[in-house]
């Protein structure tokens, strides 16, 4: 019996200049986009302590994205299995034609906060 990997939907959440205050600064309103078949993963000891050398920033997770997908992944909040997770650095992508599967982009998260919490 063969199974197929599969992934899971996690929320996005999508930022949208929607204009400007009295003094030029942006103002943003924030809407949720579900993705669907993200795969989760554990993350590599390596990328762990170099995340947390470089940034100071503790990865929880690495989420392959898959092929077809525009949104913004850098500095974005997303969340999934009761949790939030902010992006920690740029995405990695790969060549569509050279990767056989459906996933073609990486990108690790940090844990953000509880989903039930109130504040980040």
């Amino acid at each position: 019996m063969i199974t197929a990997i599969k992934g899971i939907p996690v929320e996005l959440v999508v930022r949208e200049q929607t204009g400007a205050d009295a003094l030029k600064r942006p103002i943003y309103a924030e809407r949720v986009e579900v993705v669907e078949n993200v795969l989760v993963g554990a993350p590599s000891s390596e990328d762990v302590t170099a995340a947390l050398n470089l940034s100071g920033k503790r990865i929880a997770y690495t989420l392959a994205i898959p092929k077809g997908d525009e949104h913004v992944w850098t500095d974005t909040e997303v969340r999934f299995w009761g949790g939030r997770y902010r992006t920690v650095g740029e995405p990695t992508h790969g060549i569509d034609a050279l990767i056989p599967l459906s996933w073609n982009k990486k990108v690790q998260v940090e844990r953000y906060a509880d989903e039930d919490s109130s504040q980040p």
